[in-house]
């Protein structure tokens, strides 16, 4: 476990994205956050996953989230790293112990600890990234100091789903996830869905390894920081026949990534969270493109509206429309890929976000 408070410069930074970016179903953050008048002694704090901050997946967004968040406000921040499972709530009431003031947690782990917190200190605001929350019972619970922050990645996956069944060469491709979590199973329902699409509208039966929607079983690595599973598992896709494969999986992809590399066959990954050939460009060769969740944006206007003394705890919602939820550039696969696949998917996202089309998981986040 690591804590430790984070020095905030540059303060007056602009504020980035537009206020429609969390229109989903909370109200947009007011256009004041982050003024002068924001208290002096506001402290926004972190805790993150056992993946920690340098995960290059979403305890890393996150993080970023608050970083700029802090900047632009002039104030400093408290940060809790984890390292195992059994650090959350001792983390989370560290940060509590910290004075602060908002505390955003990162990740399904973090909903027990998050919602016992926030019941014992009903003064204190959080956020808690990826899961709304629950009873003991799993009955759902709202708490007026609890703003869930969700994704429908399915939306976006879909859109990967069609691109890798219409790029694939091999006929076959593939996904796993780290532990089977709703925020996991719901990127796999939606890139399953996607190549259903494809096959429906031109007759082809592009297979998917990993994941099969109906009976809700697929293939997990047992963990989200056992890169070496990643790699035993991408190998036995790779073997199988699979050209593209998605690992839901936190860093594991970097697993997938050693797969590759070491099958010496033309095989792309497609990202989860954020743009992976922004975050780990050393296989920069690998990414047909990502599936790309918008926390740092989100969380950061989330954080100076609290800031401003305007928290809400009406759930966020990402999705296609609010640009929530996107697909990353194709980089450099652009040349691999037919334009005409590209535009038909540029379609579909206008079919998602009109409503003629869609996209629905188990794991779909209720508003």
């Amino acid at each position: 476990m690591t804590i430790s408070t984070r020095k905030a410069t540059l303060a007056g930074l602009a504020m980035f994205g537009v206020v429609g970016l969390l229109a989903a179903c909370a109200p947009a953050p007011t256009d004041d956050a982050g003024s002068a008048d924001v208290a002096s002694d506001f402290t926004p704090c972190i805790v993150s996953d056992f993946g920690g901050f340098n995960d290059k997946s979403f305890n890393q967004s996150s993080f970023d989230g608050i970083t700029a968040a802090a900047d632009e406000l002039g104030v400093d921040f408290n940060q809790a790293e984890s390292t195992a499972e059994d650090q959350y709530e001792s983390n989370v009431n560290s940060m509590i112990d910290a004075d602060c003031n908002f505390i955003l947690t990162v990740g399904f782990n973090l909903m027990t600890a998050t919602r016992d917190a926030a019941v014992a200190s009903p003064e204190v605001d959080f956020a808690i990234i990826d899961t709304a929350l629950n009873n003991d019972d799993f009955s759902p619970l709202e708490l007026e100091n609890v703003k869930p922050v969700l994704y429908d990645t399915a939306q976006a996956a879909f859109l990967a789903g069609y691109l890798a069944a219409g790029t694939t060469t091999t006929g076959t491709v593939a996904t796993y996830g780290g532990l089977q979590f709703p925020s996991v199973t719901i990127f796999m329902d939606g890139f399953s869905d996607g190549i259903d699409y494809y096959n429906d509208a031109k007759g082809t039966d592009v297979k998917l390894l990993g994941w099969d929607k109906a009976t809700q079983t697929g293939s997990f690595a047992g963990s989200f920081d056992d890169i070496a599973a990643g790699k035993t598992t991408s190998q036995n896709f790779i073997d199988a026949g699979a050209d593209i494969i998605l690992p839901v999986a936190g860093p594991l992809f970097q697993g997938t990534a050693q797969a590759i590399n070491d099958s010496g066959k033309d095989v792309a990954i497609i990202g989860v969270d954020s743009d992976l050939f922004e975050t780990t460009p050393e296989f920069a060769n690998l990414y047909l493109t990502s599936v790309m969740k918008q926390m740092t944006d989100a969380t950061k206007l989330i954080i100076t509206d609290a800031a401003a003394g305007d928290f809400d705890s009406t759930p966020y919602v990402g999705t296609l429309e609010n640009e929530g939820v996107l697909l990353a550039p194709l980089h450099e696969w652009e040349s691999k890929v037919d334009p005409t696949i590209m535009t038909e998917i540029e379609e579909l996202q206008a079919q998602i976000i009109d409503g003629s089309l869609v996209v629905e998981s188990e794991a779909t986040p209720q508003s």
